[in-house]
């Protein structure tokens, strides 16, 4: 069976499925038949094998072995571009099945494994662990680089070697899953990853709950790589004819680098995965940095005629609109109860709406519907729908905590925020939905002594909750924020058209953070405002944002009259390039990792347009300087290089502004865009000259 990048065959004596090749693609089938069996595809606990297993099961006659034969497979075109090959496996002594689900997209080189478990035994079967993956590999060398942080300090990267025994990456926050550790990783083979060369996988899991990877390096020095949800505290009683289906592993492998990976993920998401990945996005301008919680409906309408002087398409109303017995004016109290505060807002959103429309802009608005401050109506009215341990003081996490979506009650409860919002104000064109606490105090009072299933069942919970509001809202963009970058995962982003990366928008740690995340999401995903962090440029701040899903969240009234032009005019040069930045090609040209600088590049399809961005960081004095080769154009074409978002009454400094280049010229021997000017930026316009 060849599924892409990776080849299975059945051992002919025992019946059971190995994994026999992972790499590049095979064309010939007089080599694939050469190929030695391999390892076992799903591995199982209990028999001969001595490493972590793809899945342990405990039978209600004790017996805790499990031993998988291959029985058949089918495969089949999903969509035109889609395939998917299934895979049945059996034990041959108990009524227990499993299906290895692979789908493969072969023009963007992305496979999706997850897998069903079942049983037909007369009692529930514990399931121990449950693996969506088992990957095995083989090389010389093994560099695995991970995205580990905290809040305002995510995804930074760090690659290490691989030796003997095993390294986890996992996470147990529940809700805010993602708040320590990305759930994305890649693996280099035989050398450290670089970026246009050498074989590397990229490997992330669709699932906005606690996940775990295994990296185990074996006695002769073979690498398993398994992936799936965290069995931490998650033992699942699975009943007779139940199907468990495990989230989906979605991965790639590159023999031309990082940069290859990229760009297969980022094509992928934009086309099968994002929520209306191929559709444009609106420009906003936010008031919470603005205001925080300290607004009135007169202080936002003079907000909004800031947006509509800066040209943004949307302004958005951020946390502190809603609760009247106990007002949001900080964030101990009023989560939960989510109508209008009327000491701000006496008339409502519907005011706000309206005041939005009639300068021509969209009206966006933020909710917290997974959660509950202590100090609430809510609260008081229905405890049992927190997660909360019986005889134990709370833990509260930023004052508040979960709901238990694991409750259908519950359930209902968080889709009727949006559904309400949206059915008395229809015109609501976004929402901000936020997650701000990981899962404290664990217990659900629904689950009563099923508590090894609260992990598992409040995100499926909550994917009823996003599947109903799409339905009948199937046209509502939203923003996935966690406290920042707590959850960015490729199931959830079926449902949000963005997701906010970091509550940190200092624009230096933003070129670090939006280069992390660049490596498995693509541009359109990544909301990025400008806000008043960091002492920087306002040139800079906007370049900066400009890389991404541009915002702003400041005062643009308080800025100087010539920092309101320039913001004006890229915002303008944003939404005419917008299809380039967001759509394009991208090529990370310097990382910041590794000097001073940093420049990443968007390149259309026909490698007709492109934009560069350059930044100049912290460079040191006197330090030696090299031209930038660029990336992902023709070599036989001519190219114009414009300077664009230049401050008003300055001029371009590079003496490459106005010139026209060969795209040989600018990819082997380059352009000088870095200087020695700290927190200095460049965005150049390329231009095919016809």
């Amino acid at each position: 069976m060849c599924i892409r990048d990776s080849i299975y065959k059945v051992d002919d004596k025992n019946g059971r499925l190995y994994q026999s090749y992972l790499g590049q693609k095979l064309s010939f089938d007089s080599d694939i038949v050469q190929l030695p069996l391999g390892n076992e595809a799903y591995l199982t606990h209990g028999m001969e094998d001595y490493f972590e297993p793809a899945i342990r099961v405990l039978h209600n006659d004790g017996n805790p072995s499990l031993l998988l034969k291959y029985i058949s497979h089918e495969n089949k075109q999903l969509q035109p571009g889609v395939d998917e090959t299934v895979i049945l496996l059996k034990d041959d002594k108990y009524p227990v099945e499993v299906k290895l689900h692979f789908i493969a997209y072969p023009k963007e080189n992305i496979i999706k494994e997850y897998a069903e478990i079942s049983h037909q035994e007369k009692k529930p079967v514990t399931l121990y662990n449950y693996a969506s993956s088992l990957l095995h590999l083989n090389g010389s060398k093994y560099f695995l680089t991970e995205f580990a942080g905290d809040w305002a300090h995510e995804v930074n990267m760090k690659e290490t070697e691989l030796a003997f025994g095993k390294k986890m990456l996992d996470t147990k926050l529940g809700s805010r899953a993602n708040m320590f550790c990305s759930p994305f990783f890649l693996l280099a083979l035989d050398r450290k990853a670089e970026e246009n060369a050498g074989d590397v996988l990229f490997g992330t899991i669709g699932w906005t709950g606690n996940y775990r990877f295994t990296f185990e390096v074996d006695n002769e020095n073979g690498l398993r790589v398994l992936s799936g949800i965290n069995p931490y505290a998650s033992e699942y009683s699975l009943k007779p004819n139940e199907v468990f289906r495990t989230p989906e592993f979605i991965f790639t492998y590159s023999t031309e680098g990082k940069g290859k990976a990229s760009r297969d993920f980022q094509r992928w998401a934009r086309k099968y995965q994002l929520k209306d990945g191929e559709k444009s996005r609106m420009t906003l301008l936010n008031n919470w940095e603005a205001t925080y919680f300290d607004f009135n409906e007169d202080k936002l309408v003079n907000i909004m005629d800031e947006a509509v002087a800066l040209g943004v398409d949307m302004f958005l109303l951020d946390d502190g609109w809603f609760a009247n017995k106990y007002p949001r004016s900080s964030d101990h109290q009023g989560l939960g109860d989510w109508e209008e505060t009327v000491t701000k807002l006496p008339n409502g959103i519907g005011k706000l709406v309206k005041e939005a429309t009639d300068r021509g802009i969209k009206f966006g608005l933020w909710i917290e519907p997974e959660m509950v401050n202590p100090k609430s109506e809510l609260y008081e009215k229905h405890k049992d729908w927190v997660i909360h341990l019986p005889n134990r003081d709370e833990y509260y996490f930023r004052n508040q905590m979960v709901l238990d979506l694991t409750n259908p009650k519950v359930q209902d409860y968080v889709y009727g925020v949006v559904d309400n919002l949206m059915t008395k104000y229809p015109g609501i064109a976004y929402f901000k939905w936020d997650c701000n606490s990981p899962i404290t105090n664990i217990y659900s009072p629904y689950l009563k002594d099923q508590q090894s299933h609260l992990y598992i069942e409040y995100v499926r919970g909550l994917y009823n909750v996003l599947e109903r509001i799409k339905q009948k809202y199937p046209n509502l963009p939203m923003m996935l924020c966690s406290g920042g970058g707590g959850r960015c995962d490729y199931e959830a982003l079926k449902y949000f058209t963005e997701f906010w990366p970091s509550d940190n928008t200092d624009a230096v740690e933003r070129i670090f953070i939006q280069w992390g995340y660049s490596y498995f999401f693509p541009a359109k995903s990544m909301a990025a405002h400008v806000t008043s962090w960091g002492k920087q440029p306002v040139k800079f701040r906007t370049d900066v944002a400009s890389m991404c899903k541009l915002g702003f969240d400041i005062r643009i009234h308080e800025m100087s009259q010539t920092d309101q032009q320039y913001c004006k005019e890229a915002v303008a040069n944003f939404k005419r390039l917008d299809d380039v930045i967001l759509d394009g090609d991208q090529y990370r040209l310097q990382s910041p990792y590794e000097s001073q600088h940093a420049a990443v590049m968007y390149a259309n399809d026909n490698a007709d347009k492109a934009v560069l961005f350059a930044f100049d960081i912290h460079p040191r004095y006197a330090e030696s300087i090299q031209p930038l080769r660029l990336q992902g154009l023709k070599e036989d074409a001519r190219y114009e290089l414009k300077e664009i978002n230049l401050v008003p009454g300055t001029q371009s400094r590079l003496a490459c502004n106005g010139k026209t280049f060969s795209g040989e010229f600018l990819m082997n021997v380059g352009i000088p865009v870095f200087s020695s000017r700290p927190t200095n930026s460049h965005v150049i316009e390329i231009t095919e000259v016809k």
